[in-house]
């Protein structure tokens, strides 16, 4: 007994020493794990841009008028534009602004909307703009990265060049193929594959400055202002229209902020993938001003016994690059789901614990779809670089301009300083926008007619909700105090529960009930013992920490009660009523048995019909949204509601002025 009570007595002061040691290890053991992960998944888009990028801003037609200053001069802007435009704005600036722990464009659009002042709207209707961007930039990206990877192979054997495409359209098909599994598993890998791929292409670099130091001098920014003073307007705008290319991705840093938070993100970039990227980059370069470039500067540097591992090395990191790509699509389209923006598509989740691990059919051949046809179309990176960019140029914009509001109303900054420091960086977003819209013509349409589509879609569909809760709550109702007065002196029932899916909130008093209410009333003449009335509400932040839901009792009396139930779900949060409201019947806050099946559901489908002085552009816009209603699947189903529960739905018709 002794020596078991004194044992831990002499060993406290090693013991604390070692918990404390064992406690530094873990921590430093998980943030480096978090960073390897960060890198895996978001710098896959611009890990891969050394592939193609100085191949257009250096185009192998203009190589042979080129002079070393114009080099220096072209490497320095891309060096500079990833300092200001990545590591300032986004890693340093950007990822401060988070929705509780999320980024992404719809993170921007729920902090934006909290303030109701004059030109939020714009701001706002910006932001869509750039969901749609992101989602026209989504669908070239995948083309762009495998189709410069093996492009690789017609270089290490010219004889093969044939099949770039087939090989391409291959491992698109198969990417596309497997997406319903989820990247859980595949992302465990990615990290560890993107770190090799970086620290390859900075040796790669490595290897070719010792023969052309003079390319140091790409630091000095002057060189780089230099060269686009020096060069005609026309030159200086094509050059900045390239630059573009190396910067494609820098948004995924502060779309993939909840997934990792800031700390790994900005480690990964700082520590590990500005570096390397700027090596490589300072290395093609280097190989230019000795003049041994051939038409592909990347693999140019590339031993030959190591072109075929290289190739391969590039289709794997190209591959995660567009997994992590469409993945944050999926995502994408859960928000804008979620906050009312976007027809409620089929959204499958592919992880038990993770809720952003999504997986949505609709959106996923869709940009299979679209990339299969962008390679076919094009035909090689270059072409595709021809497309590239300006959609990615308007995306950055529309974030400078909404972090101007964010820096005002939410950090509490100055007008002038807000305006100083995101309103300049806007310019430079600007300047990049001006340069790729002499792409327009050549490819650019591609990507910005996608965004405009998903823009139009996203605007149709709110524009249609609002039309038709307009029109829905326009019907003459009941009051609720007539309600209560009516079931009070009611002497049938109808003995089962009913549930009543509102699209408002049931006021007491002389407010009106739900037009579903009067409807059923009118067509059966009998009220339910317990009706309870849950409207389902999406407040603009990720989560819904505290206050789930609200109970409010209109009525309860001898003959039974009319309760209001309001229930909120964040944007990042999967929307399943039923289990809500088996929660609230464990802690016997509603009259409703434990069992779904004994449950009946209302529901109301409106019959939407024109009015007759409905003018033509409305009248094509009701039509759309009507398509829209079409493959868009029933709120019900979306909240978790038909499975188990019966569900009763009423066609009303409703005449939209």
């Amino acid at each position: 007994m002794s020596s078991t009570k004194s044992s831990p007595v002499a060993a406290a002061p090693t013991s604390g020493a070692g918990r404390r040691s064992r406690l530094h290890d873990r921590i430093t053991t998980f943030r480096l794990g978090a960073t390897i992960a960060a890198i895996g998944v978001v710098y896959g888009d611009i890990g891969t841009s050394p592939l193609y990028a100085l191949n257009l801003l250096f185009s192998p037609a203009a190589r042979s008028r080129l002079k070393p200053q114009d080099i220096v001069g072209g490497i320095s802007v891309v060096i500079w534009a990833l300092i200001l435009v990545i590591a300032l704005k986004y890693a340093i600036l950007v990822l401060r602004a988070d929705n509780d722990g999320e980024g992404g464009v719809f993170a921007l659009y729920g902090l934006v909307d909290r303030f109701k002042k004059r030109g939020m709207p714009v701001v706002l209707w910006m932001l869509l703009l750039g969901a749609g961007l992101l989602l026209g930039d989504g669908m070239i990206t995948p083309a762009i990265s495998v189709l410069s990877a093996t492009e690789g192979l017609a270089v290490a054997t010219p004889m093969l060049a044939h099949a770039v495409i087939p090989l391409t359209l291959v491992l698109l098909t198969a990417l596309f193929a497997f997406q319903h599994l989820g990247s859980a598993g595949v992302g465990r890998v990615f990290g560890p594959i993107m770190v090799v791929w970086f620290l390859v292409i900075a040796t790669l670099g490595c290897e070719k400055i010792p023969s052309h130091p003079e390319i140091l001098n790409a630091f000095d920014p002057l060189n780089g202002l230099n060269f686009l003073v020096r060069s005609q307007f026309g030159a200086a705008l094509t050059a900045l229209g390239a630059v573009v290319l190396v910067l494609t991705g820098g948004e995924a840093m502060y779309a993939d902020l909840g997934h990792f938070g800031a700390g790994p993100i900005r480690s990964g970039w700082f520590l590990i993938v500005l570096p390397c990227l700027v090596l490589n980059y300072l290395g093609q370069g280097a190989a230019l001003l000795g003049g041994h470039a051939g038409d592909n500067l990347f693999f140019d540097l590339v031993p030959k016994v190591g072109l075929y591992p290289m190739v391969m090395l590039a289709t794997l990191a190209t591959v995660i690059a567009s997994q992590a790509l469409i993945s944050g699509a999926f995502s994408l389209i859960a928000q804008a789901i979620a906050l009312g923006v976007f027809p409620r598509l089929q959204v499958k989740h592919t992880h038990h614990a993770q809720a952003g691990e999504v997986y949505v059919p609709f959106i996923n051949w869709g940009l299979y779809v679209g990339c299969a046809s962008l390679v076919l179309a094009f035909g090689s990176s270059a072409a595709l670089g021809a497309a590239y960019g300006l959609a990615e140029s308007g995306v950055m914009l529309t974030t400078s301009m909404a972090m101007i509001v964010v820096a005002r109303e939410v950090w509490k900054w100055g007008r002038l300083r807000s305006l100083i420091v995101f309103g300049g960086l806007g310019l430079i977003d600007t300047t990049f926008i001006t340069a790729n819209s002499l792409k327009f013509l050549q490819g650019g349409y591609a990507p910005i007619a996608i965004g405009a589509t998903v823009f139009i879609i996203m605007n149709t569909w709110r524009w249609g909700r609002k039309l038709t809760y307009a029109a829905y709550s326009a019907k003459p109702t009941m009051t609720v105090a007539e309600l209560i007065k009516l079931h009070r002196q009611s002497s049938e029932f109808i003995e089962r529960t009913a549930i009543l899916m509102v699209p408002a909130p049931v006021h007491p008093g002389a407010a009106r009930t739900p037009t579903l209410l009067q409807l059923l009333w009118d067509r059966f003449g009998v009220l339910p013992r317990h009706l309870i009335f849950v409207q389902v509400t999406h407040p603009k932040i990720p989560y819904v920490r505290e206050n789930r839901y609200s109970v409010t009792v209109l009525d309860r009396n001898q003959n039974g009660s009319l309760v209001r139930v309001e229930l909120r779900f964040g944007f990042m949060e999967d929307p399943n009523v039923e289990s809500v409201l088996e929660e609230m019947i464990s802690h016997a806050e509603i009259d409703l048995s434990r069992d779904p099946r004994q449950w009946v559901v209302h529901v109301v489908n409106e019959n939407l019909l024109p009015g007759k002085r409905m003018k033509i552009i409305r009248r094509i816009r009701l039509r759309l949204f009507k398509l829209l209603r079409f493959v868009s699947r029933p709120a019900y189903y979306h909240y978790g509601l038909g499975d188990e529960v019966r569900l009763a739905a009423e066609i009303l018709p409703i005449h939209v002025r």
